[in-house]
């Protein structure tokens, strides 16, 4: 006789439950992504503003948006920017419109050097993810990762003070893995699964 299903999870569980799947998940992900051969000539730090200024319209966007789209704290970001336009891979102008605002803009070696990085990162992610689940339900847990990020514009913040995540990268470099229970789970709160592409 086969065992009776488990009955439901209440709402504040399951959403803990689904989170902390979440963030291990990307943990696990993340961990074996930043052992990979192809960080010679870039810091997956360094490759996420790379990236993200390469889907921007002509390569370039405004400091503050790309503080927006990549989670690192705003003195962070400035000082990795200032590395990557040292060794020639982006510009920083004023704009027209702002001369208090910073544009970024992606140079031609910073393009050359991205396309190269990136093809050889998404072997890598095409070999962990795509070998982990079939080709649908990859499809389907894209559509409701989408459905949960978009979500949350219509859900009101808790609190009405931001605080910057630490200086330390939490786009690239997670931390240990959370043990059960840890701060992982619900509201205990994390700095929450982030890119790799």
């Amino acid at each position: 006789m086969s065992p009776e299903p488990s009955p439901p999870r209440a709402g504040a569980r399951l959403a803990a439950d689904a989170w902390e799947s979440l963030f291990r998940t990307q943990v696990t992900i993340m961990r074996r992504l930043q052992s990979d051969d192809i960080w010679q000539d870039l810091t997956m730090r360094e490759y996420d503003v790379l990236f993200t200024l390469s889907r921007a319209p002509g390569g370039a966007m405004r400091l503050r948006d790309l503080n927006e789209g990549i989670l690192l704290a705003q003195s962070s970001l400035s000082r990795l920017v200032e590395r990557l336009e040292a060794r020639g891979l982006v510009a920083r102008a004023v704009p027209a419109d702002d001369a208090r605002g910073t544009l970024v803009r992606l140079t031609p070696e910073g393009a050359r050097l991205q396309r190269e990085t990136g093809l050889a990162h998404v072997r890598t992610i095409t070999e962990y993810v795509g070998q982990g689940l079939p080709p649908d339900e990859l499809e389907a847990l894209i559509a409701l990762l989408d459905r949960l990020r978009a979500a949350q514009a219509g859900i009101p913040a808790r609190t009405a003070v931001r605080h910057d995540p630490a200086p330390e990268d939490v786009c690239a470099e997670p931390g240990p893995e959370p043990e059960p229970g840890s701060s992982a789970g619900g509201t205990r709160g994390s700095e929450g699964p982030q890119r790799a592409r």
